[in-house]
This record gives C-alpha cells, sequence and structure tokens, in this order.
C-alpha cells in the first residue's frame, strides 16, 4: 500500500511514465498548471518540450511516433489550445498513427457559467479521434488512460483525446489505481493473424494467378511487415506497387519495387504494371481514389485480395474475392507458408515481376534524367530530389509537405533500405506539416539525419517553430521549394478552370534571412549549379540549416500528378 499523496495531475504524469512515455509536446495554458506543476516536481525521466503552437506540439507527436513505433503525445490548454490541437490528431487518427492529445479544461464546477475558455471538448473530438473522453472525477484517471493507450495501440491505431479539467487534477486520488497495462505504449500491440482458411483461398489465388501485384499501403510499415512482404513477392515474383504512404513497405533499391502508384506521384510506367494485373493484393491499404485514380486501377475484373487490421477497409471501394482481417505481417507471414505448401509452380504465361519493375524504374528514370540536369532558372524541383538522392546518408528521413514536395518525393525520393524513411501528411493534407512533424522524427531518431521538406505556403505556417528548433538544438535540415504561389491550386485552375487563376499568388518571402533571424545557418540559391554545394553545406553543418530554393512554380512543371500531366 502506497503512503505517497498524490493528486490528479500527478496521477497523469505517472500514467504516462508508467505507458514509456519519454517525450511531450505541448505548449503552457492557465487551466493546465496543476499538470506542468507535476512535471516540474516529480522524477519522471520524461522530456517536455515546448512548442510555439498547439498544431505544431500535434505535428511533433505525430512524426515522432511514426519513426518510434511509440505513442506520441502533445497538450495543450482549453479553449483555443483545444481547437489548435485538432488539426494533428486528425490527422494522426486518419493515418493509423498512435498519439494521445490531452487538453486541460474549466474546472467542472465551473461549467455552464460561461467561464473563459469553455467548450464543449469532448463533443470537439469525438467524431475526429478513435477514443475520447472527459473526465469527471478524479479517480477516473487511471481508467482513462489505459483506455486511451489500448486503443490507440491495439487493432487498426489511432489518436486519442483525454480532456482533463483544471479541478480534478488537484483532487486526491489512491496511488494503488495508478498502473498501466505492459505493451501498450508501442503499436501495434496485440497483433491479430486472418482467418486460416481465407489464407488458403488467397494462396490458392496467388499461386495460380498469371500476373500478380500487390499494392502496399502505410500499413506495411506500421506493421514492421517488410521482410515478410519481400519474402512473399519473391517466392511469387510478383512486382510490388506503394501508396504514397507505404513508401518504405519494400527498399526502393529492391529489384520488386515498382514505386508509388496513384494521381499523387504515380506516372505512367507504375501505372502500366498494375494494367496488366489479372490479380492485385492490396496490403494495409484503404484502395481509396489517391492510390487507385478514382477506381480506375486496377480495373473492375481484376481478382482482389485484400489485408487489413480493420474490416471496415476492406470491400469499401472494390469487390472483394478474398477479405483477410489481420495484422500485416501475421498475414503476409500466414499466406507465404500457404504458398510453399501449395508449391509456386506459376502459370506458363506468368509474367515476370522483376522484368515488370526494372522496366518501370528505367522509364521513371529516364523521365527524371533531363530534367534533374537542367540548368533551367528557377530550379527545377527534380533536380533538388536528384540532389537529395545522391547526397543524403542511408538512415536519412525525409518529411514533405503536400503541395509542391509532395509529388515529386512521393515519384522520385529513394531510401535504401526498407522502414519508416518517408514521411508525408496523405489524409489531410494541411499545409504546416513538414518542419514540425520533421522535428518530432528528429528527437525519435537523433542518430539520423532529418529533412523537412516544404513549399513557401507551408513555411508561412509554421516559422514560428524554428525558435523551438533552434532552442532545442536539433539539427534539422529544411528544403523551401519557394515559388510564391499556392502551387497545388494554380496547377488545378491552370489545368481544370481554362487557367483563371484567382487569389492563389503571394510575394516571395527570404526565407533564408527569416531562418537567419531564427539563428538557424541559411543559404539562398537560384542556380541549380550551386544546389549540390549548398545542399553539402547543410548537412555538413552540425546544426539546424535551411536552404531557400527559387524554383519553378508548380504549374510549370513536369509534376508527377496524372491529372496535369495529359
Amino acid at each position: 500500500m502506497s503512503t505517497t499523496p498524490m493528486n490528479g495531475a500527478d496521477a497523469m504524469v505517472r500514467m504516462l511514465q508508467h505507458n514509456g512515455v519519454q517525450h511531450i509536446f505541448g505548449l503552457c495554458g492557465d487551466t493546465s498548471l496543476p499538470f506542468y506543476d507535476a512535471l516540474a516536481r516529480l522524477d519522471h525521466g520524461m522530456d517536455h518540450i515546448l512548442t510555439r503552437d498547439e498544431r505544431s506540439a500535434a505535428y511533433m507527436a505525430d512524426g515522432y511516433a511514426r519513426v518510434t513505433g511509440r505513442v506520441g503525445v502533445c497538450e495543450g490548454p482549453s479553449g483555443g489550445g483545444a481547437t489548435y490541437l485538432l488539426p494533428g490528431l486528425v490527422e494522426a487518427n486518419e493515418s493509423s498513427v498512435a498519439v494521445l492529445g490531452i487538453t486541460s479544461d474549466v474546472s467542472v464546477g465551473a461549467r455552464g457559467k460561461f467561464p473563459l475558455t469553455e467548450l464543449d471538448q469532448q463533443a470537439l473530438y469525438r467524431p475526429l479521434t478513435k477514443w475520447n473522453t472527459t473526465i469527471d472525477r478524479v479517480d477516473q484517471i487511471p481508467h482513462a488512460l489505459r483506455s486511451a493507450f489500448r486503443a490507440m495501440t491495439t487493432g487498426r491505431p489511432g489518436a486519442a483525446h483525454i480532456c482533463l479539467p483544471y479541478d480534478v487534477q488537484k483532487h486526491a486520488i489512491d496511488p494503488d489505481t495508478v498502473w498501466a497495462q505492459p505493451g501498450h505504449g508501442h503499436f501495434p500491440a496485440t497483433r491479430s493473424a486472418p482467418d486460416p482458411a481465407a489464407v488458403d483461398e488467397a494462396a490458392e489465388r496467388l499461386v495460380r494467378a498469371r500476373a500478380p501485384v500487390f499494392i502496399c499501403g502505410g500499413g506495411v510499415v506500421i506493421a514492421g511487415a517488410s521482410a515478410a512482404l519481400a519474402a512473399l513477392a519473391e517466392r511469387l515474383n510478383a512486382p510490388v506497387c506503394t501508396t504514397v504512404s507505404g513508401q518504405g513497405s519494400l527498399a526502393d533499391t529492391h529489384p520488386l519495387n515498382a514505386g508509388v502508384v496513384g494521381t499523387n506521384g504515380g506516372v505512367p510506367a507504375t501505372r502500366a504494371v498494375v494494367a496488366q494485373a489479372d490479380l492485385v493484393l492490396f496490403i494495409g491499404c484503404r484502395a481509396g481514389s489517391t492510390t487507385t485514380e478514382h477506381g480506375q486501377m486496377p480495373g473492375r475484373g481484376v481478382t482482389i485480395l485484400h489485408i487489413d487490421v480493420d474490416a471496415m477497409t476492406i470491400g469499401t471501394n472494390y469487390r472483394t474475392d478474398v477479405a483477410l482481417v489481420g495484422d500485416a505481417r501475421l498475414a503476409l507471414q500466414a499466406l507465404d507458408a500457404a504458398v510453399q505448401r501449395l508449391g509456386t509452380s506459376r502459370p506458363a504465361d506468368a509474367s515476370d515481376g522483376r522484368a515488370l519493375a526494372a522496366r518501370a524504374r528505367a522509364e521513371k528514370l529516364a523521365f527524371l534524367a533531363p530534367l534533374a540536369a537542367s540548368l533551367d532558372q528557377p530550379i527545377r524541383p527534380e533536380r533538388v530530389l536528384d540532389a537529395l538522392n545522391r547526397l543524403l546518408p542511408r538512415e536519412a528521413i525525409a518529411v514533405a509537405d503536400p503541395g509542391t514536395p509532395c509529388p515529386y518525393f512521393s515519384a522520385y525520393f529513394d531510401a535504401p533500405q526498407a522502414g519508416r524513411h518517408f514521411i508525408t501528411n496523405r489524409a489531410h493534407g494541411a499545409l504546416g506539416f513538414s518542419l514540425s512533424a520533421a522535428f518530432g522524427a528528429a528527437i525519435g531518431r537523433p542518430d539520423s539525419v532529418v529533412v523537412a521538406a516544404m513549399g513557401d505556403g507551408s513555411f508561412g505556417f509554421t516559422c514560428g517553430e524554428l525558435e523551438t528548433v533552434v532552442r532545442r538544438g536539433v539539427p534539422l535540415k529544411m528544403i523551401v521549394f519557394s515559388n510564391a504561389v499556392y502551387g497545388w491550386i494554380k496547377a488545378s485552375q491552370k489545368t481544370g478552370y481554362d487557367e483563371r487563376y484567382f487569389s492563389v499568388d503571394f510575394n516571395r518571402t527570404d526565407h533564408a534571412r527569416v531562418a537567419e533571424a531564427f539563428g538557424v545557418k541559411a543559404w539562398r540559391v537560384k542556380d541549380p549549379s550551386e544546389l549540390d554545394g549548398a545542399l553539402k553545406a547543410a548537412l555538413h553543418h552540425d546544426g539546424p540549416a535551411l536552404i531557400d530554393v527559387i524554383s519553378q512554380p508548380l504549374q510549370d512543371t513536369a509534376v508527377p500528378v496524372s491529372q496535369w500531366m495529359g
């Protein structure tokens, strides 16, 4: 029986500690004072990282969770803080990333009396998180934390939210109720395997297929299923395509990796790989509009097998012949064992997956090479990607915002090993993600070089966090594609609205000077021939560094987005 006095704020800190939390990203507020005091008083071993915006705190927790497999934790105060934290939790939840958002709140006794910052936080977060609650009594805290961590890490991972009122943080609690369930600090936890009968049927269809193709989503990377994927693909000589979020399912150097498919980052060469398939196996992939080019790839006559931990994902957009509900790693291992039992005698006219993947890669590189070598000004984005591929170390992590960076990184960024080496926010595509998510990734993997790539629109959303980067001494490398336009929208206005450009252009900022004002080493590059030198200098610099690249506007580029490629 413990005799140490404990209040609600102490219990919250201890529950996070017991669940293995090592870092918390957040921003202070009046209603959070007891929680902050507990963090200051107690010996817990956690590092609280003060941010300049609650949105950034949530994106940091997201990037951190993606590269560590640990639950990312962010916090903010009531009122505006609770609303600002929400975008990051929405993105994490829809991306199957375990992120816990803690928001403090007005006292329970003040509800309905018009206190400053009151809002119905539980209603706000209810439709946008996997699990969500408001604490009404101090004795509810331990159970709420256990429930949140269980929800975030089991089944399909996702985000959770806990609203913690100010007065509850001060109430006394029995310390013996404060304990955590082991194993729920990491995701995925408590893995499940698919029905063996479904596995056997899927294996028979795979062996009989003339031209099977695998399309892998982010679930493969989350599950750590790369080795199991490679074993099955090699046994069947099946080409592997990925979604944007599925990059890293196989190393980009793997001979069966054909590259990204879909409307964002897919190219005609990878589209051709899917077009010739008579069977498609979706793995940890929602088969949504971007991946399937609005249901056109694969076509409707193709046999569909689908692995996903969430049964509600399967059969949503395609009539599915065999559904395998379960963890991607366990499902692929079971499928590989079943295929081995059947033997891998393929049809006489079976396609050669290695040849298909090699052709797709060769055609993509042939298209990229002259653009990457171009000395045109403004600088072509392809030249930036080519330089990064040549100069980044093997274990580097790239984080790209939507807009200009995303399609180029999706199509052309190469990681020589499998796993989480590329991150982008594909669920909702909010600007201002990459700098903060990259910071979180750098905290989670301090031995890796982390690069944040953003457009100048995104820079305007998030540049205040440069102070956080400098204060914490994180050697983050940043690239700004400076083209003075919300490029994705302008490109859409060009192709879909007869070039009726409206309210998409803004003045160019000297991002290098802004970065230098925060204490970041910075370069501004206009001449393509100077890009390699600036990038090498930034990579060798022992602190944070930013390169402001005067780049082509997106609407004038050869961007790998199918609706603009003709």
